[in-house]
Formats: structure tokens, sequence, C-alpha cells
């Protein structure tokens, strides 16, 4: 079936275009309300944002949604990703919704959702929600006085933080450790740098001045510049990037060297493993994660189960085979003895745990394996959808045969954005540069 709103990380998209509109997220709360109004009990929705200018538009119409539909709302404001998923379950609210584009620009925005259970919905729910999206939107809302209120709550940072806290090792502290916490500008400004210092770390923050416009600006984890550069002036033992709705983790080490999501999967999984605390013997990651991870994991008695892009599809996969550590090399880690979604704080804390288990720098911990030489490109495009091309299926079969079993290919469309993303990896690193070099070319071809 084809999607009319929901990728594979919600809904999102530019902000008063296309479908990333008011009226969208009226439809989308009333939508969810309809579908999540179960049973004769008080039905609570529970929303948190990041920090774009946007949110004060998105946000609003939701609760107009979801209250028409006879749903208590509880607001939390600025709060991670993560947080929102551990709240409805906290709270034992019918849906989670997070009001967050992620690692994208300010101009964009998405709503992510979450079922009872703290977890993303499923494609099949999001297909049947979508269905009552274009339903009329006057189409079974509540009797008058049994409309839905807002409420704020205030503690909810604080709450999380709380549960973030709960999850380092009660016998260690952080006492001792410089950091540099790079909030990307994001909805974890205020509660990352706190549960940080509060754990004994003494905290340099960056990327905490939000104004709407400036969320992953030049900082943040897609952005580790600035990250890098504050690491060395301050001669810090780490840095941690998270992303704008703090799902995601990038750290620097003490050299300034930038450690991507597949290290870290490599080194908790280590750290796990060696304390028995694997409830499977491996880990899951998706189609980009470098074939060197896979290596060095099997070199461990381990396996590298792969899904496709989008940290739901790790849990899902997770969820049915008894795993509970996975993420992507972009840096969604996803640990569920303490989350049942992505949470780059709680990801943070399990490797400074291990920088103080072992008394060791952390560039001495996060280079766990050699990387195959890997090469990412993204195409954007403006209309259909070039993969679809007899020229780029031609490109790209001829690379595969040319890559033999020697390494990868992986060509996809984004799920979040216009892109046609090309990845190659092989052990010749030339190879693998040219094959990309051709692929994009003949992507970029069509796709004028």
């Amino acid at each position: 079936m084809i999607r009319k709103y929901f990728g594979t990380d919600g809904i999102r998209g530019r902000v008063n275009d296309a479908n990333m509109t008011a009226e969208m997220a009226l439809r989308l709360g009333l939508a969810a309300g309809r579908y999540f109004r179960r049973g004769a009990h008080r039905h609570r929705v529970v929303i948190g944002k990041d920090t774009r200018l946007s949110g004060y538009m998105i946000e609003p119409a939701l609760v107009s949604g979801f209250t028409s539909m006879g749903m208590d709302v509880f607001l939390f404001g600025p709060i991670p990703t993560p947080g929102v998923a551990f709240l409805t379950r906290s709270l034992r609210a019918d849906i989670g919704v997070m009001i967050s584009a992620s690692h994208n620009a300010y101009h964009d925005n998405g709503i992510k959702l979450f079922g009872p259970d703290g977890f993303k919905l499923s494609d099949k729910i999001e297909y049947e929600i979508e269905a009552l999206m274009d339903a009329p939107m006057n189409s079974e809302l509540a009797a008058s006085g049994e409309l839905g209120r807002a409420k704020r709550i205030d503690d909810s940072q604080a709450r999380y933080i709380e549960f973030a806290k709960r999850t380092f090792p009660r016998h260690l502290t952080l006492d001792g450790i410089k950091l540099v916490i790079d909030c990307a500008n994001g909805a974890a400004y205020k509660v990352a740098p706190t549960a940080l210092w509060e754990l004994g770390a003494e905290v340099v923050s960056i990327g905490v001045s939000p104004d709407g416009f400036n969320i992953n600006k030049g900082c943040g984890s897609t952005d580790t510049r600035l990250l890098a550069d504050t690491v060395l002036a301050e001669k810090a033992d780490i840095g941690i990037a998270l992303d704008g709705d703090a799902d995601r983790l990038i750290i620097c080490d003490q050299n300034g060297n930038i450690v991507d999501g597949d290290q870290i999967m490599g080194l908790i999984a280590t750290d796990w493993n060696r304390h028995e605390r694997l409830s499977a013997p491996g880990i899951v990651a998706t189609v980009m994660s470098n074939l060197g991870l896979e290596r060095y994991l099997q070199g461990e008695g381990l396996a590298l189960a792969r899904t496709r892009v989008g940290d739901r599809y790790v849990v899902e996969h997770m969820r049915q085979h008894g795993f509970n550590l996975g993420g992507e090399q972009s840096g969604h880690m996803v640990l569920s003895d303490f989350s049942t979604t992505g949470d780059g704080l709680i990801a943070a804390l399990q490797v400074l745990s291990v920088m103080k288990q072992l008394d060791a720098p952390v560039g001495d911990l996060a280079r766990v394996f050699e990387p195959v030489p890997q090469i990412l490109e993204n195409v954007r495009f403006s209309t259909g959808v070039p993969l679809e091309n007899e020229k780029v299926q031609t490109a790209i079969a001829a690379a595969e045969q040319r890559l033999g079993n020697q390494g990868r290919l992986v060509i996809r469309k984004s799920g979040t954005e216009p892109l046609i993303r090309v990845m190659a990896e092989g052990d010749d690193a030339t190879l693998v540069q040219n094959l990309v070099a051709e692929i994009v070319g003949v992507i970029q071809s069509v796709a004028a």
C-alpha cells in the first residue's frame, strides 16, 4: 500500500507545505483519538515536542483534535522522544505523541505516535489511522459534555531525568569526568546537562540556546565539528552529541575523533556480553551498519541481525526474537532493558559506565573494530522516484556484479526526506568509491 501521510518515522515534512500543516495535525488528532478511544475509561494523550517554532502551531491543532474526541491531553513541552515513550507508560496514557523532525532543520517538523505500551505504531495501525484521517472531520465526535481537557505537566522533565539516571549503575558516579554535551538546541537542552551534572560529571554544555530556528544548525549529532573543537579546547574526556529529539547519540573521544553508532553498539555489546547481560547472542542493526561490525561480532561469537532502515524496525525485530540491544549507524541506540525506543542520553550513560568501570579513556575503548571502507552519498530529487528508472536499475545491477561477495551495496529512498541514499562498502576502497560515483551520476542524470 502507498502511504499518504506516514513515512518510516511518523509523519514528517516541510511546515505549511504539502502535509505538514495545522489541518493535517488536527485530522491526525481526530483520527488517532478515534482509533484509540476504546472502553468507558477517561482516555489520556501525552504530547511532547522539541524546540522548533512550528511546534507552537502543531501542538494546539493536535490538542483540538484529541479533545474533540473526548480525550484528556497532558502537555510536556520540550522533552526527548524517549521521554514521551516513558511517560506514555508511566501516566497510563492511551497515546503518546512527539512533535519533532528529529535531525532535520527547523523548517521541517514531524509527528511520531506511540501506543499505550510506549512502542511506535506498527505499519498496520498507521495505515488504519491514515484511512480515518480522510474521513469527514465531524465523524464520531464526543458529546458536548464529554470533551477532553488539556493540562500542562510541569515536572515532566524532572521525571525523565530521574528515569534516565536510574539506568546508570548505582555504585558508580561520574566524578572525575569532564564532558561536553551538545544538545543540538533541541529537546534535551535542559534534561541532558542536568542529568549528567547530577551524576557527578563536570559538564560543558553547547547547543543549549534554542530560538525556534537553530535546532540542529551547526551542532548536534549530524554536525559534530563544534563538539570536536570544544572537546579539544576544554581538554574534556568525552564529547556527547544528541540530535533534535535526543533519540540519537554520536560520541567524540578525548582526541577529537568521532565515534559513530556502529562503534558504540560494538562497545556496549562487548561490555554486556562480558557481564552476561545480552538476552540473545547478538544485536540488531540495519542494512546500513558497517560490515566491519558484523565481522567483529562474529569473532566474539555474536550475531548481527539486519533490518530495513528505521529504528522501529530494529525494535520490532528485537521484540520478536528476544534481543535487548540494537540500533543504527546514525546513532539510534535501543536498549530495551531500559526503554522502548532509541535514547541518546541512556546510551551515553552506558558508554560512561564502561569508562568508569575500566578506568580507561573512551578513545581506547570505542574503536572496537576496523571499519570496512564505506561511502554514503545522498541524491535529492523533486518528482517521481529515480530508482524506478531503467538506467538506474541497470547501473545498480552492474555495480552489484562488480562488487561480488567482497562487500555490500544498499540503495534506497529516504523515508523522511526526498533523497536517494547510495551506500557501498567493501575491502577495495577505490572500487567502492567508483561504484558510488557511477550510480550517483546515473541517478542525477534522470532526477534532473
